[in-house]
């Protein structure tokens, strides 16, 4: 059964840190491209970074830019996300999945406030 486990959100200051993390299990990980994405209250589900199947290959949506930074490591089946200078706005549920299959997991709450 494919199944993805976030976990690592909590409550930070403005301008704090936070590294995210995601299990995944039932597939070929290390195969597979892997994206982060995040649904702030009111809003909907939005994609914010992709790493390729071996980690080569990143990219961010400009909202996180210079901000965060996605890593995995295939022997775990774990993907990262490293969030450094957080902002109210990052204030958000976190997911991890692939671009083309599996259902969302129950995610991770990330709260930046002061």
């Amino acid at each position: 059964q494919v199944q993805f486990v976030e976990s690592g959100g909590g409550l930070v200051q403005p301008g704090g840190s936070l590294r995210l993390s995601c299990a995944a299990s039932g597939f070929t990980f290390s195969g597979i491209n892997m994206n982060w994405y995040r649904q702030a209250p009111g809003k909907e589900r939005a994609w914010i970074t992709t790493i390729s199947s071996n980690g080569g290959t990143t990219s961010y949506a400009d909202s996180v830019k210079g901000r965060f930074t996605v890593s995995r490591d295939n022997a775990k089946n774990t993907m990262f996300l490293q969030m450094n200078s957080l902002k109210p706005e990052d204030t958000a549920v976190y997911y991890c999945k692939p671009p083309s299959f599996g259902s969302w997991g129950q995610g991770t709450q990330v709260t930046v406030s002061s």
